[in-house]
């Protein structure tokens, strides 16, 4: 694809800064970009663009010094994902049902379906308009799969779990696994049925190797807009509110309540049966152990204001010339209580 400075300009409602007639055939990350690539830089890296061997940039309004051909635009970094979805188009296949599929009894399945071979769709599910499902993903008994929703290679949506539009599951997620639920009588741990259901609202993208049980009554639910990264693991009957995103590695424990906007970093953590407010952040290998209110920027273990665990950290660089000076100091104390 090829396309001048002045088209991109158009495509994502920027300002041309100069080099209008500049082609363009590829996108790049700034440190890669070469002749013919276009990249984009947000501070800190501006000064770096300016060394840049890239054809174009995408710049924030306002920069000044370039003199290579540029387009000003509020969001670099949104514009260039538009971009990209343009320059590199996702991989479609022709709509059908392969014949080596399995498509179990009383399949309900829209228009423009695509199944690839050996995808695994069991008797009463319901696939949606548009719906892709790939070779060897799993759709169970009387799950629904919304519209233009994608299941790539081994994702698993167990039985009576409903998937909502435009969700993307990747490989090897796994939607409605058993919660973790046992009773424990003379030392024998016996299991809960877990006969309650998952709800994956609209919007939602769901990393590879993610876990997400199924509820022990009712449904743990996934709100519209969240982004849920790798290696994920969202316990039993957890209600997830819109627009999260969750960083991979991070373990949500059973019954809790996750309010909108709530962003966790890598790692995290937090016990069940709590409620973390809306419009939170949280750092990597945070702890949560409690209710959470909204608004707050934590981190550490057990979970502080990130202020705070700045400071508490510095003060830990710190312990060891502090040990030399309290041991100084007690060896003083001790020398003059033996004058005394």
């Amino acid at each position: 694809m090829e396309k001048t400075v002045n088209e991109i300009a158009q495509l994502v409602g920027g300002t041309v800064g100069s080099g209008g007639s500049t082609v363009v055939h590829r996108l790049a990350s700034l440190d890669e970009a070469g002749a013919g690539d276009l990249a984009f830089a947000v501070p800190p890296h501006i000064d770096a663009a300016r060394a840049a061997s890239a054809a174009a940039l995408l710049l924030p309004t306002g920069t000044e010094g370039f003199s290579c051909p540029h387009i000003f635009v509020d969001d670099p970094k949104a514009a260039f994902a538009r971009l990209l979805m343009i320059f590199t188009p996702a991989i479609e296949h022709a709509a059908g049902v392969s014949d080596e599929a399995y498509i179990g009894a009383d399949v309900r399945i829209g228009t423009g379906v695509t199944v690839l071979p050996f995808a695994y769709v069991d008797d009463h599910a319901v696939l949606g308009d548009g719906v892709t499902i790939y070779p060897h993903a799993y759709v169970g008994q009387y799950s629904v799969i919304g519209d233009h929703t994608v299941l790539y290679s081994n994702a698993v949506v167990r039985e009576h779990c409903r998937i909502g539009a435009r969700c993307t599951i990747h490989s090897c997620a796994v939607i409605g696994a058993d919660g973790f639920g046992f009773t424990t009588e003379a030392g024998v741990h016996t299991k809960v049925p877990q006969v309650g259901g998952v709800v994956v609202e609209d919007d939602v993208e769901i990393g590879a190797h993610v876990g997400i049980d199924r509820a022990t009554l009712g449904a743990t639910v996934i709100g519209k807009g969240t982004k849920i990264d790798n290696l994920v693991h969202i316990g039993h009957n957890c209600r997830i509110g819109e627009n999260c995103l969750i960083v991979a590695q991070t373990g949500i424990s059973g019954s809790t309540k996750v309010g909108h906007n709530v962003t966790f970093g890598g790692q995290v953590g937090t016990v069940g049966h709590i409620s973390i407010g809306a419009n939170s952040v949280y750092a990597a290998r945070s702890g949560i152990i409690g209710d959470m209110p909204e608004g707050v920027f934590c981190a550490g273990f057990p979970v502080q204001s990130h202020a705070e665990w700045l400071r508490v950290q510095a003060a830990m660089r710190r312990l060891p010339e502090m040990v030399k000076k309290v041991k100084a100091l007690e060896k003083t104390i001790e020398e003059l209580r033996g004058k005394s």
